[in-house]
């Protein structure tokens, strides 16, 4: 049975496609392997990703009281030094001060105009460097959940299903079936994939370099711990291919369950 058709727009990521996404792994996963841990990861994974879609949508939005607040620092800051240096009687003080006491006026001013700079720019960017700070939470989260996925996999080692090897006291615990094997790794490998979608998310909402910095190693280390999923799946594939060279002409392996 087919499921639903999920929209996905040609030139962005949709945030409510990835969850529904996650959302339907979660249940093929639930649906094969109800038992396993993986069914709650994916599950926190979900959450995490409808988490996501709403602190993407809240970090495109201005934040303006954030904005208003700085505006009005900036103003009376202005509006006082506008207002003490119209007191000031210059054209007397030119008169009276010789040159090293304007030299050294001169410096002064100059000194307190680079640090009024830098504290209007600090309030500039305040909502800039508050994005920031989230965003960079949320993708040390993904990163997170990359290395929890790839511990659900570690163990699972495609060569035990020759079963040539002898156990040991300390060995884990294989059940599975090579089938089973395979599309619970797959299921590991989606999950990875679905955590990188998500991280790009952010990145599709902002200019920052440190954020864009931060996503891609996101994607970086979800794809190289993918990369050595589909390594083991490949075993898997190849392992079934040496079996089916062995079998008599004429006789048909049974195909697998899709």
């Amino acid at each position: 049975m087919s499921g639903p058709v999920i929209p996905i727009s040609s030139h962005r990521l949709d945030a409510g496609s990835i969850v529904a996404t996650l959302e339907r792994l979660q249940a093929r996963i639930g649906e094969r392997f109800p038992a396993a841990s993986l069914v709650g990861v994916c599950g926190e994974l979900v959450a995490t990703g409808r988490d996501t879609a709403r602190s993407v949508r809240q970090l495109a939005r201005p934040v303006l009281w954030l904005r208003a607040v700085a505006g009005i620092i900036v103003a009376l800051w202005l509006g006082g030094t506008g207002l003490v240096l119209s007191e000031i009687n210059w054209v007397e003080i030119g008169r009276r001060a010789d040159a090293t006491s304007l030299a050294q006026g001169l410096d002064s001013t100059v000194n307190l105009l680079l640090l009024a700079g830098a504290a209007i720019w600090f309030l500039l960017t305040l909502e800039q460097r508050w994005k920031r700070s989230r965003t960079l939470s949320a993708l040390y989260r993904l990163r997170s959940f990359a290395h929890v996925i790839d511990m659900h996999q570690l163990t699972k080692d495609p060569t035990a299903i020759l079963g040539k090897g002898q156990p040991t006291a300390s060995s884990p615990e294989r059940r599975m079936t090579e089938f089973e094997l395979a599309r619970y790794l797959e299921y590991c490998a989606e999950m990875l994939a679905l955590t990188a979608k998500l991280a790009a998310l952010y990145a599709a909402e902002t200019n920052d370099d440190q954020v864009m910095g931060a996503v891609n190693d996101v994607e970086d280390l979800a794809s190289n711990l993918g990369r050595k999923i589909w390594q083991k799946i490949m075993i898997i594939s190849q392992l079934d291919e040496g079996r089916a060279s062995t079998q008599p002409t004429g006789i048909a392996l049974p195909s697998a369950p899709g």
